[in-house]
């Protein structure tokens, strides 16, 4: 199970670069676009290493996780990230695992465990003491969208716990990545329209969301999640360790005390939030 944990983990490392490549290569008056640029292509080059088609029940529950986990998460993930510092959308989408033990008592009748919620409440907590600085400002926009990403990608966490065998990991990761795109695409064409022709650098940074921060990255978690549960989710504390320590490294800089407390936080949240549900 440890190596399990430790592969999944490697998604929310590699998210954690996430806002850099955008904020730095890719164009941020455009965050609809990059966000389906992100999925579609993503999903059709996983599609070729698995070229088949799943049955019809299948393919509405692959479209629903589509929609909730990539289409509307990465929408507003973007449109968080154009109009917030990286620091207060992590911030405010580390209440993704509290979300999803509340959502998990609903959807597949799991009762919330204490120590759980507690250490979802420490998980924000040490990720505000990591990531927020006293210059944030909150958007009122940034704000609810990063609410709402969050929401967004646990309830489609407790989905693929709840449908975890309707397929492969691997196919379960081609579609919802090809149907989150392809309803996101025409919604970024119409509201923002074309962006400039890219360079090398949006390229290279295109390239790298759409392979190994999505396409390796959700396998790794869609396959975690199906052998964990939906309490993977305390792994995705990682992604705001992992941003905050690629800024520092920018930047020449190194963690005050309060981000140590802060990373400290994160680790024991997620060490219990994660054993914890492995136990329930």
């Amino acid at each position: 199970m440890l190596r399990t944990i430790l592969i999944t983990l490697l998604g929310p490392m590699l998210w954690g670069s996430t806002y850099v490549v955008f904020t730095e290569t890719l164009p941020v008056s455009h965050p609809l676009l990059v966000g389906a640029m992100r999925a579609l292509p993503a999903g059709l080059i996983l599609l070729m290493l698995n070229p088949r088609i799943p049955p019809m029940a299948a393919l509405k529950r692959h479209a629903a996780i589509g929609f909730t986990n990539i289409g509307l998460f990465f929408a507003l993930l973007f449109v968080a990230a154009s109009r917030m510092p990286g620091g207060l959308a992590a911030t405010l989408g580390a209440i993704q695992p509290l979300v999803v033990v509340l959502i998990s008592a609903f959807l597949i009748r799991r009762a919330p465990n204490r120590v759980q919620l507690l250490a979802g409440v420490a998980g924000v907590i040490g990720v505000g003491l990591l990531v927020l600085s006293p210059e944030a400002r909150p958007d009122p926009i940034g704000v609810a969208a990063a609410i709402g990403g969050a929401l967004s990608m646990a309830i489609g966490t407790v989905l693929i716990d709840r449908w975890g065998r309707m397929g492969t990991p691997l196919e379960t990761t081609t579609w919802q990545l090809i149907f989150g795109g392809a309803m996101l695409l025409p919604v970024a064409l119409v509201i923002e329209g074309l962006p400039p022709a890219p360079g090398l650098s949006e390229m290279l940074g295109y390239g790298w969301l759409m392979l190994l921060g999505t396409a390796f990255a959700y396998f790794v978690w869609t396959r975690g999640i199906g052998r964990i549960g939906s309490s993977a989710t305390y792994l995705s504390l990682a992604s705001p360790v992992v941003a905050t320590a690629i800024g520092a490294v920018a930047l020449g800089e190194w963690f005050s005390p309060a981000q140590w407390a802060g990373m400290a936080l994160v680790i024991g949240a997620t060490a219990a939030g994660v054993s914890i549900g492995r136990r329930g």
